[in-house]
């Protein structure tokens, strides 16, 4: 999302050669997994965290270029909103100690920008949705100055001929219209990348859409937009309707949305692909001058540019990645459909369960898929978003629907425990972040019934007020790194 792009406007002519390069990479692209060229010796992790930025009151801060440039740190970088950074942490190998590496990282470098960016102004907030933001936020001022945004957000209006309406039902009801993408910018994730062989590929994203909504049902925290309550997790309806290209009529024909959890179990990663390119028309159809075919077959591994940024502009939930690290070709499953926060631990916890549950799952000599409808996993992860810790989801093999933290407790914690030895991560490390899990689950506390139950405490004050106060709060709690199960 964060790639730099020039202003412009396409044509025709640009819309049909950007079309013909596209399928040539995607011809290319089938090649290569045919003939192996793929970097599968030793798979890699990665995490990406992002970032809300806060005031003194609790208010959003539309200051991330200041804050980026207080902070001076590569690794940090702009998002769509002015009011969100991001942190690519360094990929590591999970046997080597990984997701220790990842926890001292992430909040080593959280410590340092938030030093630096409080002196602009700016405070860091690892939270979903950040529940100060108001309808004033929500123009084209609040975007960030890569014109790539702006661009973003002009194609996806164009497509729709309207302003974007977003409805969402909840504990309380929202109805609102935006002439952009900024509600987009109101939601910030966590990203947990998953390296693996092509042949495996199809078993780890497969494995990752049938865990959805389990992952959010423990990780919920987003429980607020535009001063209401609405989902547990209320980034994934807000995050589907923000960024939704089609109108009604389109809608009412099947027509299917960008923003996308799919319709079916794959057997290879060329199906996402494929999917993506039969189906969505380019948002920015910009063509590059490299010859795909030229290079593989020159002994090069091709860019596949336009592949590559057409599939950054259609936002599944597991999304696909291919990229090249040292002249080799990878393949990663992109888990993003859980918000950040409350805390480093909490979020390393999630990365935790992810990484062991989907080796586990992926490596089972009886795969899950195979009993279980792909509609059901879809339907779970819609309850999860919208009950949070409280779901009742369906589960194979249990007789209908089960309480999401039963089923972790009893069913999932064991198989993710067997993942992280698998992975080879040391045993202190998986007892310790499982076991914030295990807690949440037992405690029925996450991000979301912590921020709601303070909320419900300060019933008397006026909405905003309690909101800024519960968000000073929850930032103070955040910095200290205890779980948000030990915050009651």
């Amino acid at each position: 999302m964060g790639e730099e792009v020039e202003a412009q406007e396409f044509s025709r002519a640009d819309r049909t050669r950007h079309r013909e390069k596209v399928r040539r990479c995607l011809d290319v692209f089938a090649r290569m997994l045919r003939e192996a060229r793929f970097d599968t010796d030793d798979p890699m992790t990665g995490l990406e965290v992002e970032f809300n930025l806060v005031d003194e009151a609790g208010d959003p801060a539309l200051k991330n270029a200041e804050a980026l440039e207080a902070i001076a740190n590569p690794d940090f970088q702009t998002e769509l909103g002015q009011f969100n950074i991001e942190i690519n942490v360094p990929p590591s190998t999970l046997h080597d100690g990984g997701l220790a590496q990842f926890e001292d990282n992430l909040r080593r470098s959280l410590n340092d920008a938030e030093s630096k960016s409080a002196q602009v102004g700016a405070h860091m907030v690892m939270i979903g949705i950040l529940p100060t933001l108001a309808e004033g936020h929500m123009s084209m001022g609040a975007l960030s100055a890569n014109p790539r945004y702006r661009l973003l957000s002009e194609q996806i209006l164009d497509a729709r001929g309207e302003d974007i309406s977003i409805s969402i039902a909840g504990a309380e009801r929202l109805d609102t219209t935006a002439d952009s993408i900024v509600p987009e910018a109101a939601c910030t994730s966590t990203q947990f990348h998953v390296q693996t062989s092509p042949d495996d590929f199809g078993d780890y994203w497969n494995a990752s859409q049938a865990i959805a909504g389990v992952q959010l049902a423990v990780g919920a925290n987003s429980p607020y937009l535009l001063g209401k309550q609405l989902w547990r997790e209320t980034r994934i309806p807000l995050f589907e309707q923000a960024t939704d290209t089609r109108s009604e009529e389109l809608k009412a024909q099947g027509v299917r949305p960008r923003v996308w959890f799919g319709e079916r179990w794959i057997t290879s990663v060329f199906d996402l692909f494929e999917e993506n390119v039969r189906y969505f028309p380019a948002l920015l159809p910009i063509t590059d001058e490299e010859d795909p075919l030229e290079v593989l077959e020159r002994g090069d591994t091709p860019k596949l540019p336009e592949l590559r940024l057409h599939n950054g502009t259609i936002y599944r939930w597991n999304r696909p990645i291919y990229d090249i690290a040292d002249g080799t070709p990878h393949l990663r499953v992109e888990n993003r459909l859980l918000a950040a926060g409350p805390t480093v631990a909490d979020t390393i916890a999630n990365a935790a369960f992810y990484f062991g549950l989907v080796r586990a799952l992926a490596e089972s000599e009886r795969p899950l898929w195979s009993q279980m409808s792909f509609s059901a996993a879809e339907e779970n992860f819609h309850v999860a978003a919208q009950q949070g810790i409280d779901a009742q989801i369906y589960w194979p093999g249990i007789g209908g629907a089960v309480r999401a933290t039963e089923l972790v407790l009893r069913r999932l914690l064991p198989l993710a425990h067997q993942g992280l030895d698998a992975w080879g991560v040391p045993a202190a490390d998986r007892d310790r972040l499982l076991g914030i899990i295990e807690q949440r689950c037992l405690t029925g506390v996450n991000g979301s019934e912590w921020f709601v139950r303070r909320m419900r405490d300060r019933a008397s004050e006026e909405r905003y007020d309690a909101l800024r106060a519960t968000l000073l709060e929850y930032r103070e709690r955040m910095h200290t790194n205890e779980p948000v199960h030990t915050w009651e």
